[in-house]
């Protein structure tokens, strides 16, 4: 393993054991003299906690079997509660200093179970309620004018399907479930912007079967995201392919005269490398083009491309509120929804999986119904 990361994966680690020792210092300072068998026991749940992610992540890499896929739901079910319970945490102290600082009662220190209770009952709330936001897919309807559109592309539709996240989590039913909405709304043609998969070890021909049944009349598009990409991408293209996709390995394909281009997320990181490929496409700006790029980014140098609408995902939104925020400074405007760059139109899905925790708190997973016009 390379140097960076064995850094990254550390610097992570250190990070949850900060957190879960933040968690359980404000835990133990805001109950009612906790007696040491009760310290012994939150201490140890929390520490084997604070390891649970890493190692389920580090495994699932590797195998896939009936230890592997549990451990890590439930990691990755923790991980998302201690986000909201970090926060509740956090507020808990600022609450006490503000309770002290104003006056409010003649033995403050009475206050601190109430205060605990009322901020980590509301951050156990806030992690159900993700959990159910998750699983409610909404349809995003979006009607799109483009450019030089063929005549024989107009009031036809597309379904957007991005990061699906298939894996440990997102499982064989959850792409039936997503197959079957998609179908509802019969499409012409199906564009899928990277991250089908996890990247995690799975049954890869089991997770993406039920994308055989989902057969538009002018194909299913695929290109291929971060995820796929985190080791060799050829076992994921292949799974894809054999379910019956085009996977768009930086190339161009007219269907029925609308050209339709993808390109791989590795490729898409490198400004060098981008234009070089969209320039060997030779697209004409004074015709539709619609390109598979799983991040929205480099928009300069797709525009001056003469790509007429991208199509993305990654962001989710920021998935789980503070996080949203933080997207928002990476990505702008451009983190969610249609936007325009110049001649150039960018939309940029939520996505209808999940990475990591399976909430949504401040996001909506979402499959795009797209309207040419």
């Amino acid at each position: 393993m390379k140097a960076w990361p064995i850094v990254g994966i550390c610097l992570i680690e250190i990070i949850l054991l900060l957190a879960h020792w933040f968690l359980f210092h404000t835990w133990m300072s805001f109950w009612e003299s906790p007696g040491p068998a009760e310290v012994l026991a939150v201490r140890v749940v929390l520490l084997a906690l604070a390891f649970s992610f890493m190692a389920a992540a580090l495994a699932s890499f590797r195998f896939h079997n009936a230890l592997v896929v549990p451990m890590y739901k439930i990691a990755t079910l923790w991980l998302g509660f201690l986000n909201y319970f970090f926060w509740a945490a956090c507020l808990c102290w600022l609450t006490w200093y503000a309770w002290l600082a104003l006056g409010l009662s003649a033995n403050p220190t009475g206050a601190r179970p109430l205060i605990a209770g009322v901020l980590f009952v509301a951050a156990l709330l806030t992690g159900i309620y993700g959990l159910v936001n998750a699983r409610v897919i909404r349809i995003r309807r979006i009607t799109v004018a483009l450019p030089g559109l063929p005549e024989s592309w107009r009031g036809r539709k597309a379904v957007m399907l991005s990061d699906l996240h298939l894996g440990n989590v997102n499982g064989a039913g959850f792409a039936r479930r997503m197959v079957a909405m998609a179908a509802e709304l019969k499409p012409d043609i199906v564009f899928i912007p990277g991250d089908v998969f996890d990247g995690t070890s799975a049954d890869l021909d089991r997770l993406i079967a039920p994308f055989k049944e989902l057969a538009p009349p002018f194909g299913t598009y695929f290109s291929t995201g971060n995820h796929e990409e985190f080791s060799s991408s050829e076992q994921y293209v292949a799974a894809v392919e054999r379910a019956g996709m085009r996977n768009l390995h930086n190339e161009r394909l007219t269907v029925d005269g609308l050209h339709i281009a993808g390109v791989p997320f590795g490729d898409s990181t490198s400004p060098i490398r981008l234009k070089a490929v969209l320039d060997g496409m030779r697209l004409n700006p004074a015709e539709a083009n619609i390109l598979l790029n799983h991040m929205p980014s480099r928009l300069p140098i797709v525009e001056r491309a003469g790509v007429s609408l991208q199509l993305s995902g990654h962001t989710h939104g920021g998935q789980l509120a503070p996080f949203n925020w933080m997207t928002r400074r990476i990505f702008g405007r451009f983190t969610y929804g249609l936007q325009r760059f110049g001649e150039l139109q960018v939309y940029t899905s939520t996505g209808a999986g999940t990475w990591g925790p399976p909430m949504r708190v401040g996001t909506e997973p979402e499959i795009v119904l797209l309207t040419f016009n």
